[in-house]
């Protein structure tokens, strides 16, 4: 009994996967350069919010060490 209810775990998951792989759509050369450059944005606004947060640990840390 267990090994059929395995089996059959095994099979919706791996036909899950499978069509999941195959329903990949057309998409306008635009639309993946708005998605890349938006990607570029993020990483770069990620960046200078990252600096400053370093930057105000930093100060705070040298102003109690003092």
């Amino acid at each position: 009994m267990f090994k059929s209810i395995k089996l059959k775990i095994a099979a919706a998951g791996a036909s899950t996967l499978a069509l999941a792989g195959s329903a990949m759509a057309a998409v306008p050369a635009t639309v993946t350069t708005a998605l890349t450059d938006a990607g570029t944005d993020a990483a770069t606004v990620s960046a200078a919010v990252l600096v400053v947060i370093v930057g105000i640990a930093a100060f705070k840390f040298l102003r109690r060490a003092v």
